[in-house]
């Protein structure tokens, strides 16, 4: 069984597909890009502050499944410049513990979404 996770909290999805499902007790989470949901704006120019914002939009979403990062077992991270990984690092770190940190890959590809900078998806498990 699957259900639908969707949150004003986290940014629309710009497409068809949703914020994530909860089949079973894992939650996949859609690919979440620098957007504030409290406006619809991107926020660009300052990688740290645009791995914030997915890092944000992931939290909003995982609580609205009643979940945290305590729970997620994998990341993906896309960056347009793999230059931008130690300032995407730091940033995503200070939201894990290490000894406990998920499973993750970081790519670099050409282009994302609405040709953001970084996107980042996660699986939980409760």
């Amino acid at each position: 069984m699957k259900k639908i996770i969707n949150t004003p909290k986290a940014p629309a999805p710009i497409g068809p597909y949703n914020q994530a499902v909860l089949s079973n007790n894992t939650l996949y989470i859609s690919g979440q890009i620098p957007i504030d949901p409290s406006n619809g704006q991107l926020i660009e120019d300052d990688i740290k502050k645009e791995t914030l914002q997915c890092m944000e939009n992931l939290r909003a979403i995982l609580k609205a499944a009643h979940m945290s990062f305590k729970d997620v077992v994998k990341a993906t991270i896309f960056v347009k410049d793999m230059n931008s990984f130690s300032d995407i690092n730091e940033v995503y770190g200070s939201f894990f513990n290490p000894e406990t940190a998920p499973a993750r890959e970081t790519v670099e590809v050409s282009n994302l979404p609405k040709f953001v900078n970084v996107e980042i998806s996660m699986i939980a498990v409760r």
